[in-house]
């Protein structure tokens, strides 16, 4: 229900006080909360004391703003991935221990990619692909190998967007783009080097369930040194271990098709 002059719902501006707090500001004074949801001052304050009420903010010691835990509970709660993640964890354990570098578990959501999981190695200084961010699905290999396998007509619409180019290796080009669509489809896996982090190669593949793709497992390893044949079989095990149990215990269900994102 909009109850501002602009029309706008007291909901989408409680969307937008959540969506102001990322991993580089995790909590935020009063006045810059405003500022990064674009409201009133007043709107703001009236908003986060009802918020902190609800639990969906708290205020820290000095006074500042943060996402409070009964937020981060409801999430997961009901969260469409949440049995994903559980299901895949153990197999990306057994990534981790073969590579020795980051090992993430991402979706496709809302026309870009959700990494749901991630399982950090010591040995790895890529300060990447952390759980709830987010990607643009032609820089990061996660991406190109959902993309992959979504209908013709998702993907053209995809190529016809605007695509930025994040390093000097991001594919930008439709025709580049449909190779590498076609090499996950034909290999089973895609390494592009260097598209979201220029000194980085993500090597991922993607998780099969029962009515289609529904996520890609990838690790994150060096461009220089690193041997992708290596790696591959360890991913495409993983992969087929989590699939496996995903027909085996969810079958058809509500969870297989809602992580069919598109």
């Amino acid at each position: 229900m909009a109850n501002s002059p602009s029309g706008e719902s007291v909901i989408s501006r409680v969307v937008r006080i959540l969506e102001s707090f990322d991993r580089q500001r995790s909590q935020l004074s009063q006045s810059a909360l405003a500022r990064r949801a674009d409201l009133p001052l007043s709107t703001a304050q009236r908003l986060t004391v009802d918020l902190v009420k609800a639990g969906l903010l708290e205020r820290t010691p000095s006074g500042d703003l943060r996402p409070g835990l009964r937020l981060w509970e409801l999430a997961l709660r009901s969260s469409r991935a949440l049995s994903l993640r559980e299901i895949a964890l153990p197999f990306m354990t057994d990534v981790l221990t073969a590579v020795k570098q980051h090992t993430t578990l991402a979706v496709l959501d809302g026309g870009t990619v959700l990494y749901v999981e991630r399982m950090s190695a010591s040995e790895s200084g890529l300060d990447q692909a952390h759980i709830a961010q987010r990607m643009p699905i032609h820089a990061c290999s996660s991406g190109i190998a959902l993309m992959a396998h979504q209908p013709p007509d998702v993907q053209e619409t995809f190529l016809a967007g605007p695509l930025a180019a994040l390093t000097p290796f991001t594919p930008t080009d439709a025709a580049a783009l449909r190779r590498l669509f076609a090499e996950v489809r034909s290999r089973g896996f895609v390494a592009p080097a260097g598209i979201g982090v220029t000194t980085w190669t993500g090597i991922a593949v993607p998780v099969w369930g029962p009515t289609g793709v529904i996520a890609a497992l990838n690790a994150i390893v060096p461009t220089e040194g690193s041997d992708v044949s290596r790696i591959v079989p360890a991913l495409v095990t993983a992969a087929h271990g989590i699939g496996r149990v995903l027909r085996d215990e969810i079958g058809d269900s509500a969870l297989s098709t809602s992580l069919l994102l598109g």
